[in-house]
């Protein structure tokens, strides 16, 4: 039975911090066609109180209000693949020690993608733990729990099987006179897969925390917590400093984890390289607008000369006026072709590049404008209508309607392929709300409250929000076929910054027009 081919776009909206939400888009092309293209749009009504417009907030403070990766999809392997499969960077880098047909940098390449899928596997088990325990509170098949501990033993067991093959082929590839760089390189990446089964295995405890001792859980944290301890004595017993301090500010140990996962993971990401394309076509216009009020003096120029004497009053003040009225010309045009050219051409055009290669594996292209409620695409604001708050607003209590939209085109001929088929691109776009605070009232207040015993006058806490809403988009056209998606959440936020994020609707397929009947 031939597995379930992935969605061609797969996006994932979360908080990563007070100030900043995160989208994830995953592109997976089907390989149906030589060339997919991705347009997301992005929604952002805005309250009127929140003072953002086209002035206040212009296009270049929004571009410096994103932070955008760009990377290869992670392979996606499960430990068992990673210690038997063909495929797999451990099998590779252990085949390569018998025949020692790979240079030192593939070897350090293959080392750091056993750390990238290592890391995948790991994050796919906390996951279904957390899943699992989110779900003790609904029904729960039988059996489940007992599948969930299976499930925990062979991991830890086959992580086991993984560290120790990893680590011992490190200490015979040493042998053979690497270059320094290359043992150091290998020390950090065998010291990052340390720290993933930290990582995973401390946050699958933790969701197990609300579960009773007795029982699967208890027994599964024990055997978790376990591995745990022996990473961390393994991190000590070779001087590493990234050890969790129960005492400390712990700051070696987040900076040294944070360094360790770009480091192992630098070798996924793309590089963005920006081309100058709309400046290009804005030159061409501007300068089709200069054309246009020279035409204008020249012509007045050519009938003042037929008209009057050069040496004449008349002559001389006709020219002023003309030199004038070129100059207003030259720079209503402009502003006119300005207005043109942002709505029509895109504010920032970039080549994905794979930086090993130099090869373009495609285009991203960026714009941002500023709507009024009454122009945003009637299936994005009927996602908003089942609010009674925003249908009886609009139209009588002002907004700001911010809209990003990206386009992103693959040449699916170049992307790499693996055994699974095309090997897709994932697009981090983080967006800082920082600018959205500045106006805001404090976040807390003094209510007074009657008590109805004695009706003494009290003060209960009231807290000051503002809800921002983001609708999507998500268009995908490949082989002559156009998939649509919407979607909508909203933010909380307060002076301080995003309080929490709520799915308003999932995601969900905009409603096909009805088709026109004529009257009988």
């Amino acid at each position: 039975m031939s597995p379930t081919p992935s969605p061609l776009l797969q996006n994932r909206l979360e908080v990563h911090d007070r100030k900043q939400f995160e989208l994830k888009l995953e592109y997976q092309p089907s390989g149906a066609d030589d060339e997919t293209r991705y347009v997301v749009e992005t929604y952002l009504f805005l309250p009127s109180s929140l003072n953002i417009d086209a002035e206040t907030y212009p296009r270049a403070s929004f571009y410096g209000d994103i932070h955008n990766y760009v990377r290869f999809k992670t392979p996606v392997m499960s430990l068992e693949e990673v210690l038997f499969s063909g495929r797999s960077p451990l099998m590779r880098l252990e085949a390569a020690l018998r025949t020692g047909l790979m240079g030192e940098r593939d070897l350090v390449y293959q080392a750091k993608l056993l750390s990238c899928v290592f890391r995948g596997a790991l994050r796919r088990f906390a996951r279904d733990v957390e899943e699992h325990c989110e779900s003790l509170g609904r029904a729960v098949a039988e059996g489940g729990c007992a599948r969930l501990e299976g499930d925990g033993k062979a991991t830890r067991a086959s992580v086991r099987q993984i560290l120790e093959r990893f680590r011992t082929w490190v200490r015979a590839v040493n042998q053979h006179g690497l270059n320094e760089k290359t043992r150091a390189s290998l020390r950090l990446v065998d010291e990052y897969l340390s720290l993933t089964v930290e990582q995973f295995f401390r946050k699958a405890v933790a969701d197990m925390a609300e579960q009773p001792r007795a029982g699967f859980s208890f027994e599964l944290r024990k055997e978790l917590m376990d591995e745990v301890v022996r990473e961390e004595k393994y991190r000590r017993d070779n001087q590493l400093r990234s050890v969790i301090s129960p005492t400390g500010d712990n700051e070696e140990y987040l900076h040294r984890f944070g360094f360790l996962k770009k480091f192992c993971m630098n070798i996924l990401f793309l590089s963005a390289r920006r081309d100058q394309k709309r400046q290009g076509w804005e030159e061409v216009l501007f300068a089709l607008a200069a054309g246009v009020a020279m035409a204008f003096a020249s012509a007045v120029a050519i009938w003042a000369q037929g008209r009057y004497t050069q040496a004449s009053l008349n002559f001389f003040l006709i020219m002023i006026v003309g030199y004038m009225m070129k100059d207003r010309i030259k720079e209503g045009m402009r502003r006119i072709f300005s207005q043109v050219a942002a709505r029509h051409l895109y504010d920032r055009t970039a080549r994905i590049v794979e930086p090993v290669t130099g090869r373009c594996l495609g285009s991203c292209q960026e714009k941002v404008d500023y709507w009024r409620a009454a122009r945003v695409p009637e299936e994005v604001a009927a996602l908003r209508s089942r609010d009674d708050l925003i249908t009886a607003s609009q139209g009588e209590l002002s907004e700001t309607v911010l809209r990003y939209q990206k386009q992103v085109v693959l040449d699916v001929d170049l992307l790499p392929r693996t055994e699974q088929g095309v090997e897709g691109i994932t697009d981090i776009i983080r967006i800082n709300v920082g600018r959205f605070l500045h106006d805001m009232d404090e976040p807390e207040y003094a209510l007074e409250y009657v008590d109805l015993e004695d009706f003494s006058v009290g003060r209960v806490r009231g807290a000051k929000s503002y809800q921002v809403d983001l609708a999507f988009r998500f268009i995908v056209e490949e082989a002559g076929q156009e998939r649509v998606s919407l979607h909508l959440v909203r933010l909380v936020l307060d002076r301080n910054g995003i309080k929490r994020m709520l799915r308003l609707y999932p995601e969900q397929q905009p409603p096909r027009p009805e088709p026109v009947r004529s009257a009988a």
